[in-house]
């Protein structure tokens, strides 16, 4: 597949953020310092980066599918890249580009809590307050089997054909008519190197007593209990047993009933790291990275010797939306190679779009070899994705570690 892509960056003001970009790293500069000094100059130059003004670029609005040209996007903390003020560079470059207003909003804790607060608004058919929504990969596919959301009108994301071709065909979404991924990344264990300095290698490494009441882990189910599988030797993607997930979950229940896990948590665990209340957690790679960026490289992250998970997460277009169109440019605009490296660069996910890693090259060339945004086949060995599960399935086993978490 031959990328959708732009000229090569040669506007001067691309060229200048470039070279701050290069700076700033040399200095040691944080990458949110370093988006918060360039401030205006970054989105103005990642607006030349996307080709304002190229031949075929639609008009101002065209296509609208309401009055009102808007994007509500419903997407998890540090999930975009951001600036000292906590303005995106990316999206003020979109607004600046399209005229199309964009209310993001960092609301999805997990996915069951998030789709629990929308289901209702499913149900009937009506606006759920959000364009474009961030939903891994499970609940991608439940949405889509409830007709939750609306297919995409692919002549207005030409950049979809910049979609990675091992994403094209994931089985609950055949050909992406209804789904683009955003990011993937890797679930595995992290902890505090102040508070454990001779680090962890496998998910048992978190049992030890002198963890109790310092433990957390991850309120996807798909992600704990994967780790929690892997652990007993099983591997997540096969075709396990009713009785490896009881066994799996049974080891949970014991470690939060003697209070040795303290809570499972959404997106919340990283505030627990960064105030010392949580030692070793159940993490996300990106995460873990982007913390470090903020906290003097405090934490380490790992993907257990058992092995580890690999996830994705969506956009999807809720039904009810009256602003699909809009959401389609603001899909297609995250696809151009150039706007993807910017946002990889900020939140170290692997970025689904293919000729990213040539324009990361342009931002930061260590980057371009960071195995947490572009991983190598030796990494990939070592995770796998966690079953396909069915209606029935999915629901069991949802509600059954629920359950666990709520008694």
């Amino acid at each position: 597949m031959t990328p959708h892509r732009r000229p090569p960056i040669s506007d001067p003001r691309v060229l200048a953020l470039v070279r701050a970009a290069r700076t700033a790293r040399g200095a040691g500069m944080s990458r949110r310092a370093f988006l918060g000094a360039v401030g205006a100059a970054g989105a103005g130059a990642l607006l030349s980066a996307c080709g304002d003004g190229d031949e075929g670029a639609q008009p101002v609005g065209s296509g609208s599918s309401s009055a009102e040209e808007l994007v509500r996007w419903a997407n998890w903390t540090l999930y975009v890249d951001r600036d000292d003020t906590g303005a995106s560079p990316s999206i003020s470059a979109f607004e600046q580009q399209t005229g199309i207003r964009v209310e993001y909003s960092e609301v999805i804790e997990d996915n069951e809590s998030f789709y629990a607060g929308v289901s209702a608004q499913f149900e009937a058919g009506r606006d759920i307050g959000y364009d474009l929504v961030t939903v891994t990969d499970f609940m991608a596919a439940r949405l889509i089997r409830l007709g939750y959301a609306q297919e995409l009108d692919k002549s207005r994301i030409p950049n979809a054909e910049n979609l990675l071709p091992s994403l094209v065909l994931p089985d609950f979404d055949m050909g992406r008519a209804r789904s683009l991924t955003w990011q993937s990344g890797f679930a595995g264990i992290a902890w505090d190197k102040n508070q454990l300095p001779g680090g962890l290698r496998t998910v048992s490494d978190l049992w030890n007593p002198d963890l109790a009441g310092r433990v957390e882990v991850l309120a996807e189910m798909r992600d704990t209990m994967g780790l929690l599988l892997f652990e007993q030797g099983i591997d997540p993607a096969s075709g396990w047993s009713d009785a490896d997930f009881y066994d799996a979950l049974e080891i949970l229940r014991g470690k939060l009933e003697s209070g040795h896990i303290r809570k499972i948590s959404g997106n919340s665990y990283t505030d627990n790291l960064v105030s010392g209340d949580a030692a070793a957690v159940f993490a996300w790679s990106g995460d873990i990275t982007a913390l470090n960026y903020e906290h003097d490289d405090r934490f380490a992250f790992a993907i257990p010797e058992a092995g580890g998970m690999l996830f994705s997460d969506n956009l999807l277009v809720p039904v009810g939306s009256p602003h699909r169109a809009e959401a389609e440019s603001l899909m297609d605009f995250y696809y151009d190679p150039e706007i993807a490296a910017q946002v990889a660069a900020w939140v170290n996910y692997i970025t689904p779009v293919e000729g990213a890693r040539e324009a990361m090259l342009a931002i930061d060339p260590s980057l371009a070899e960071n195995p947490s945004i572009f991983p190598d086949a030796e990494m990939l060995a070592n995770v796998t994705v966690f079953r396909t599960l069915d209606a029935a399935e999915d629901e069991r086993y949802t509600n059954e570690f629920l359950a666990v978490q709520e008694a």
